[in-house]
């Protein structure tokens, strides 16, 4: 478990921020999903700091609700990422403070690895989920996993990451018996910017990713000196773009 109460709460927004072209395209892939009227309701479940929920809004036309169980992340979100037609609610993904049949679409945006019990939180969105609504389940998959370019720096990370997720295969699984649907294919969606290697350094070195929660401390701060003093050789060169993989899960019925 991750505490975004503490150190990761306060370089949640610099080290892990999204450009507002980076949300459209995203946005843009559930529209893809969702019913063409306006408003379409949408829940955010595991909203953070409020990096995608105000796009949804714009997107859908709201309301959209952000769940979120840090009181420092959604304090930060109610601060930095406010909207009209977004409310921020307290709540866990095993107990969403929503109505049955309430939403669309439900968001979960990098956060499905944070759910204490996966099963119940699949439950959850299935009962706010309104019949043929669908939900987005956005994550890393352990049979699926990025051969990113600083795993060179920390010999453990790749490990680490591999082990926090669910293949797509298990996912599906747990769709399953949650009583959701999900599609045979994923979607693949590239939103990120290219960046410079200096650019990606400052933003790592931030360690906003639940990764370097994990990873020994005798192994970060080495990985950080190699990383700067390959930065100092070639500081513009850039670093790789990923796509990255994203499940769409619906409730059946109409």
């Amino acid at each position: 478990m991750v505490d975004y109460d503490g150190r990761m709460g306060s370089v949640y927004v610099a080290g892990r921020g999204m450009s507002p072209e980076g949300v459209r395209r995203w946005t843009a892939a559930l529209a893809a999903y969702l019913p063409e009227r306006r408003p379409v309701q949408i829940l955010d479940l595991g909203s953070g700091s409020g990096r995608f929920t105000p796009g949804l809004a714009d997107e859908f036309h709201g309301p959209v609700y952000g769940v979120e169980p840090s009181d420092r992340m959604r304090e930060t979100a109610e601060r930095a990422a406010a909207h009209p037609a977004v409310t921020y609610l307290k709540g866990s993904a095993e107990d969403i403070p929503l109505p049955e049949a309430s939403v669309d679409g439900v968001l979960m945006f990098l956060s499905f690895h944070h759910f204490p019990d996966q099963l119940k939180a699949l439950q959850e969105v299935h009962r706010v989920l309104r019949p043929g609504g669908v939900a987005f389940l956005r994550s890393q998959f352990a049979n699926l996993m990025p051969d990113l370019f600083w795993y060179d720096y920390f010999p453990s990370a790749r490990a680490v990451d591999a082990g926090m997720y669910l293949t797509v295969e298990q996912s599906q699984q747990l769709a399953r018996q949650a009583g959701l649907v999900p599609d045979d294919e994923l979607v693949w969606v590239t939103t990120e910017e290219p960046r410079t290697f200096r650019a990606a350094y400052e933003r790592l070195k931030l360690r906003a990713l639940s990764t370097f929660e994990h990873l020994p401390e005798d192994e970060i701060a080495p990985g950080f000196e190699r990383f700067a003093v390959d930065v100092q050789r070639d500081p513009d060169r850039l670093v790789p773009v990923y796509s990255a993989a994203m499940l769409v899960l619906t409730r059946p019925g109409r």
